[in-house]
């Protein structure tokens, strides 16, 4: 196998945007993260409509702590949609300095796979945004397109995987599987056809 430098020094860059490995949490950051955690937690129980001083209830900080870091609903619900994709973004980052190649674009897929789930549950508010969701969708795709490439370059480079592929058809058959399953456990079936799509990417000699 031939040697692969480390994923771009430890960060992916999107637009001239650096992402880096997770720091660790400041106090305040720590009680962002568990108003996103309780508020994405809510949606995924059906709670869509649920007020905001009960999210805040709920992590155990007062109201004025949630305002401070969210100042409207939309400005919550579009932060827990952000950092689903800032989580998927940093495990890059994370996978490949961490596992082979072939092994970080496998264990990111299954984190995609997750981050699909996610976006569903959360996508009845994100289409109540003012202004729609669009935006936020366009920005994501440039983030997860860099990612992607980065990942199957790396594993190209290793020679796990053909360079005649386009890196773009592994996310897309995943979100097919999503698409086309409604019966609840679609995930399992996305999880499998990983291991399918890595299998189908080996170069041809193998």
């Amino acid at each position: 196998m031939r040697s692969v430098p480390p994923f771009n020094k430890g960060q992916i860059e999107v637009d001239g945007e650096k992402i880096s490995r997770r720091k660790p949490r400041s106090d305040g950051q720590r009680n962002r993260q568990r108003l996103l955690d309780v508020a994405k937690a809510a949606f995924h129980a059906g709670e869509t409509d649920i007020p905001l001083d009960e999210v805040a209830r709920r992590a155990e900080v007062g109201i004025g702590t949630l305002y401070r870091h969210f100042a409207s609903r939309d400005a919550l619900i579009e932060a827990i949609y952000r950092n689903e994709l800032d989580r998927l973004a940093v495990a890059a980052v994370d996978l490949a300095n961490t596992h082979p190649p072939v092994e970080a674009l496998r264990a990111w897929m299954l984190l995609f796979v997750d981050y699909i789930a996610a976006k569903q549950v959360i996508a009845p508010a994100l289409n109540a945004l003012v202004g729609g969701p669009s935006a936020l969708y366009a920005a994501s795709a440039d983030v997860i397109k860099a990612t992607i490439d980065a990942l199957v370059a790396r594993a190209v480079q290793s020679g796990d995987i053909r360079p005649d592929l386009d890196p773009l058809d592994f996310l897309r058959a995943l979100v097919g599987v999503s698409n086309v399953a409604a019966a609840p456990g679609w995930e399992a079936s996305a999880r499998r056809l990983v291991d399918i799509l890595i299998a189908g990417s080996r170069p041809l000699s193998r």
